[in-house]
């Protein structure tokens, strides 16, 4: 994703770590990993709470991975003959069709951001890894100034939180995950504790 501007800016720490989690899963999702990020990956570490434990699992996981074993996984997954085991769409899980109306709504929601679909990406907007970077994006004011948060509460709860978590909870569970079972278990770890820190910032 680009912005129609964009400029550094200082945000909290906690912010700050959120982005790059949110940027780290997009990444993973995006494409199969390189070397260098299944390094970074590798070199992760995590505390014992759930999200900490998938960390760690996924760094084991990265570690005894190869490039090309993860490009096959990813292609079983993700692509396939005709298609992968899951669809990583929100229009899919939403309404079992892709291109659908959640695909509009988010499209219409971008333009108001000002959050533009980046030159020579041709997977729909709302793939998981462009909604990953995009909240990336909103958080550390890749788009311009970090996006409040009661709007980017409002982006979370509309065009993510009714799916990532199912989305995340079967990717940890396919039949060709294996370097992607964590990533599983670290998305839907980390959509759990965003969705109920979102639901009490709103009550």
């Amino acid at each position: 994703m680009t912005a129609e501007a964009a400029h550094s800016v200082e945000i909290a720490e906690e912010d700050r770590l959120r982005a790059d989690l949110y940027d780290f899963l997009g990444a993973l999702l995006a494409r199969p990993p390189d070397r260098a990020l299944l390094d970074k990956s590798a070199a992760l570490s995590g505390d014992d709470g759930e999200l900490g434990r998938a960390v760690h699992a996924l760094a084991r996981v990265a570690s005894a991975t190869t490039e090309p074993a993860v490009e096959s996984e990813y292609t079983a997954l993700f692509i396939g003959v005709g298609r992968g085991e899951l669809l990583p769409y929100a229009s899919y899980y939403l309404t079992g069709f892709l291109n659908e109306k959640p695909l509009a709504t988010l499209r219409n929601d971008m333009a108001g951001l000002g959050i533009q679909r980046a030159f020579a990406v041709y997977e729909p907007e709302d793939h998981i890894a462009s909604l990953m970077e995009m909240m990336a994006g909103m958080i550390s004011g890749r788009f311009g100034d970090p996006v409040p948060l009661e709007e980017t509460r409002r982006f979370f709860n509309r065009h993510i939180a009714p799916w990532a978590g199912h989305f995340f909870t079967d990717l940890e569970g396919a039949r060709n995950s294996v370097f992607y079972a964590p990533v599983g278990s670290a998305g839907r770890a980390f959509m759990e504790i965003e969705k109920e820190a979102f639901r009490m910032m709103a009550g």
